[in-house]
């Protein structure tokens, strides 16, 4: 019987994402290399814990958490959290960035300056530019301002990203455009804190890290894994948490948040047998169904 593994998530490195296994094994991917697993048949999903500390109920969780943790490990989790807002005396410097993601979909977010732009690879950021850095209370404030003043979000849902990613404005500039004129609005804004330093707009692109260059529109979104159930594809692009697969009946849209607290195995066909959100020719999402 196969070894089976655990997935702790994916990572973006200097070469591109890797997805992490429990025991500290790295899975380089490349674009055209075959990703296929199944789900240890009768398998649970687990608990994967909080803040590296095993979940101490040992619970287990639904198939469709981006999460999978547990009630208590999601509070424990989220109350460390500099994005949950909970954290007030953290004395590194943070940056302030606007993020695209497609028309119409910028937001404004924080990061540590210290991990550069690992957290714009993170989110599957299309282009993005640093818009200034300074402690974290004036990033946060900052945040805030541009939230309140020119309405712009801090989250954009990960299904709107999705549906875009096939008909993106192919020049870099294009892609850019809405960056660039946010940026000039808000540097423009009165009340901004002392202690913020205002950065110049240099729109960084990630079409070509994320291979999404010609990349096929994906026919659907894994929505859940089911123990037995076997994924199976050739990635031909990645963003963010998602990994864009070819596969028989399309290109699939494969979130690897889905996969950690299942026990995996190597799939020996190329066959798609988990449950599978169909895109409407709309580009939105439509229902659940078995391809």
């Amino acid at each position: 019987m196969a070894q089976a593994w655990r997935c702790s998530g994916l990572r973006w490195s200097a070469d591109g994402p890797v997805l992490m296994w429990d025991g500290g094994r790295r899975s380089a991917l490349t674009w055209g290399k075959q990703v296929a697993f199944e789900v240890a048949d009768g398998g649970v999903r687990w608990c994967v814990g909080a803040r590296g500390h095993v979940c101490p109920m040992r619970a287990s969780v639904p198939g469709r958490s981006t999460g999978a943790r547990c009630e208590e490990c999601a509070r424990l989790d989220r109350a460390h959290s500099v994005a949950a807002d909970t954290i007030a005396d953290d004395p590194r410097p943070y940056h302030v960035y606007l993020a695209w993601f497609g028309p119409g979909m910028v937001k404004v977010g924080i990061t540590a300056l210290e991990r550069g732009p690992a957290r714009l690879l993170e989110q599957g950021a299309v282009c993005f530019s640093w818009l200034g850095a300074g402690p974290l209370m004036a990033a946060r404030r900052t945040e805030e301002l541009l939230r309140a003043a020119l309405r712009v979000p801090d989250r954009i849902p990960y299904a709107d990203k999705r549906a875009v990613r096939s008909v993106l404005p192919r020049a870099a500039a294009g892609r850019a455009a809405e960056v660039v004129e946010l940026h000039a609005r808000a540097v423009a804004l009165g009340d901004w804190p002392e202690s913020l330093e205002r950065e110049p707009c240099q729109p960084v692109d990630h079409v070509g890290v994320f291979g999404l260059e010609g990349v096929p529109a994906a026919v659907g979104s894994v929505s859940e894994l089911v123990a037995g159930g076997a994924v199976s594809g050739e990635l031909v692009a990645a963003a963010g948490p998602d990994l864009h697969l070819a596969t028989r009946r399309g290109v699939v849209v494969l979130d690897t948040r889905l996969i950690t607290g299942w026990e995996l195995v190597p799939a020996t066909g190329d066959e798609l047998s988990v449950p599978v959100r169909e895109f409407r020719a709309d580009t939105a999402a439509l229902q659940d169904g078995l391809f």
